[in-house]
């Protein structure tokens, strides 16, 4: 496995991928199963499989975490030597935004993909990731990125991006991957510093299963479907009042039905909805999200 820093380091040895298929893993580090999960999706569809590690400081905002966002490089090596990566790619700051963070040509995604949910809660978040995804496609030139379903709106803005700027990218999603528990794997996760927190956490996934039991359950009866507004509402403060206890606050930050395929929100639980949800245990963030069907 090769381990690089530069483009020109990376030219070097993309000469010698002639006619073989790359797959891009794109990550922040702190590689957690949910990585693995997406590499070995990569080995599967590739000849060829890179992993870049990079922490974007352009989709952090001025209150997150970038200063303490973990970094465990060595760690984030062996795992990937251990599933036959090709090659890592671990850009400096300078060599991705050369002339500076405050002189960079970004990439917007639509309003419509972005004013609502994380993107309202995270402005300019999700300009940072276009921006950063699009120079790694471009300096790393793969047939085939693969992100994972759990940052859904994320996976939108790429596909989308993909589309309108016709990149010769194939973008391939993977299902969330969760903990025994039903926790949807994320790197802030080791945030979670206590029992108590690490149970809040899993308000998120309850919620979600809930609400897709429940519009399950209304189409076996042959019922309508069920209002998501209602049903959303009534099954989160049920959780939230199970889940709370001494030393915890969980909020929700937002939670909504939308449709699968085009993110817009919609009023009831049908076969095409996906359901949202972020909150904060404590001053952890986290989000999920879950099909109906």
């Amino acid at each position: 496995m090769q381990v690089i820093s530069t483009a020109t380091e990376y030219d070097a040895i993309y000469q010698q991928w002639q006619d073989q298929e790359v797959a891009l893993v794109p990550t922040m580090g702190a590689l957690h199963e949910g990585h693995l999960a997406l590499i070995r999706l990569a080995r599967q569809v590739a000849d060829v499989v890179v992993v870049s590690i990079f922490v974007n400081p352009l989709q952090f905002g001025p209150q997150e975490d970038l200063s303490h966002y973990p970094r465990p490089l060595e760690q984030d090596l062996a795992l990937c030597r251990e599933l036959g990566v090709d090659a890592v790619f671990t850009p400096s700051v300078a060599v991705l935004y050369p002339e500076g963070m405050d002189n960079v040509t970004t990439v917007v995604p639509p309003v419509s993909l972005t004013e609502r949910f994380c993107g309202e809660f995270r402005p300019g978040h999700f300009t940072g990731v276009a921006t950063v995804v699009l120079k790694l496609f471009n300096l790393l030139r793969p047939q085939v990125a693969v992100f994972g379903e759990k940052d859904a709106q994320q996976l939108m803005v790429i596909r989308q991006m993909v589309r309108d700027l016709h990149l010769p990218v194939r973008v391939l999603p993977h299902p969330t991957i969760r903990e025994a528990s039903g926790l949807a794997l994320s790197s802030r996760n080791r945030y979670l510093e206590t029992e108590a927190e690490r149970r809040a956490a899993l308000s998120l996934s309850a919620i979600l299963n809930r609400v897709r039991l429940s519009a399950r359950q209304a189409v076996q009866a042959g019922q309508p479907p069920l209002n998501a507004e209602t049903t959303l509402g009534e099954i989160s403060r049920e959780v939230l009042a199970e889940q709370s206890g001494p030393g915890v606050t969980i909020r929700l930050q937002y939670l909504a039905a939308v449709d699968k395929d085009t993110f817009e929100p919609i009023h009831t639980l049908g076969a095409n909805a996906k359901v949202l949800a972020a909150a904060y245990v404590n001053d952890v963030r986290l989000i999920d999200n879950m099909d109906v069907e």
